[in-house]
């Protein structure tokens, strides 16, 4: 996918160029650095107790680097422009996780927000460099725009994606077979002519919820539809993969842009690209606008429903304003019963089913009562960091999860 322009790039600040070519190599990495990158996220924060500040902090500090190293680089080195991907899957995850939990910015307003500041990039790309193409990327501006538009892609997918899995309640394997389908129905439309970068930016942003989706798969257990390997097995897995890929593309250069004399070289023009992409951005809006409003309506009357069912059957005898606690409060009760056994690998493998069945109501129980559901889902953050401590302390996982009952009467 290959875009030029007529503008010849001063031979003063040119470079090699810094990023690697489009392969098959480079889209199944793409997904592995994703799904890799949110789970040393989730294990900096849950695992080691840092907490999404924390996290984010020295996830923060360790892009900094990798990005310095980065721009000092005077070519495409596959280690480094991978472990830089990877750090900013990372870093782009928490920035809209930390507005989602910390500060509470619902996910729409992050999708539109991140969305916005991706077009904007965009248009401040082009409107200095006269191209958005990623295979002339020769000067630092050009690769500071690069990565500036990566950034926004990892928070719009992980806020879109969020959006999907979680708020909409599709669930990640739903949400994936949803993403599979629009980056094969872009590829195509790519073959039949449809602009190369507007077509490589939409499939970037894609394979951000496409990972997040596959490694959930991999790591859930048979009885919620995963293939049961686990999340250190799953994360153990992908990085073999990223080193095997990097160690082959160190050594093959497969996926390295010919640089001889290409910066001075004119570049071809595709004609149409801003009015494709104003056409696409109208359709996707169109399209996922109405599918949302379809989706939000059935959950409410999904919500109402259960509500008055419980209600009239007198089923429901919780007093919680969120309805029928009693799978959460038996989970959690069963926890703390391995705890007082001495059984603290058997209460961390429980606690990973309250996890579990928690995201998968939480679509219909926000919507019930968000306050309610806000104050529940910050004390099964703090239980679950707790028990997956990597030097768990028996007192406060029993604090913790008397705490969390007393919220699942």
């Amino acid at each position: 996918m290959t875009t030029t322009n007529t503008r010849t790039t001063s031979t003063r600040s040119v470079l090699l160029n810094k990023v690697p070519e489009v392969t098959f190599w480079f889209w199944i990495i793409k997904v592995l650095c994703t799904t890799v990158g949110e789970s040393a996220a989730d294990f900096l924060n849950v695992n080691l107790g840092l907490g999404l500040s924390g996290t984010t902090v020295v996830t923060g500090v360790l892009l900094v680097g990798a990005l310095a190293l980065q721009f000092g680089a005077t070519c495409y080195i596959p280690s480094l422009y991978w472990t830089t991907v990877a750090l900013v899957s990372v870093f782009g995850t928490l920035v809209t996780d930390n507005l989602t939990d910390g500060l509470g910015v619902p996910l729409e307003t992050s999708a539109l927000v991140f969305g916005s500041l991706l077009g904007a990039t965009f248009i401040a790309w082009y409107n200095v460099e006269k191209t958005l193409s990623i295979h002339s990327i020769f000067t630092r501006r050009r690769e500071a725009f690069y990565w500036l538009a990566v950034l926004f892609t990892f928070a719009l997918g992980t806020a879109t994606g969020d959006l999907m899995a979680e708020k909409l309640g599709l669930g990640y394997l739903v949400t994936g077979i949803i993403v599979t389908a629009l980056i094969a129905t872009t590829a195509l439309a790519w073959k039949l002519g449809l602009n190369s970068v507007l077509c490589f930016w939409i499939i970037y942003i894609l394979t951000r919820p496409l990972g997040a989706s596959i490694g959930d798969y991999l790591s859930q257990p048979a009885d919620y539809g995963g293939l049961g390997l686990g999340a250190t097995a799953t994360s153990g897995l992908f990085i073999v993969g990223i080193i095997g890929i990097v160690i082959y593309l160190s050594v093959t250069k497969a996926d390295a842009i010919a640089n001889t004399a290409a910066a001075e070289q004119p570049e071809k023009v595709e004609k149409g690209g801003l009015l494709q992409t104003a056409i696409v951005v109208v359709v996707l809006l169109l399209v996922g606008g109405t599918a949302y409003q379809l989706r939000t309506a059935s959950l409410d009357a999904e919500a109402t429903d259960t509500t008055a069912a419980g209600a009239a059957d007198g089923s429901d005898t919780s007093s919680s304003p969120l309805g029928d606690m009693a799978t959460f409060r038996m989970i959690s009760q069963d926890t703390l019963d391995l705890l007082d056994a001495g059984k603290q690998t058997e209460a961390t493998n429980r606690i990973a089913d309250l996890e579990r069945e928690w995201d998968k109501a939480q679509a219909t129980l926000q919507r019930k009562d968000k306050a309610a559901w806000t104050e529940v889902d910050d004390q099964i953050d703090v239980t679950l960091r707790a028990l997956r401590s990597t030097s768990p302390d028996t007192a406060d996982e029993k604090a913790q999860l008397a705490a969390l009952l007393v919220l699942l009467p």
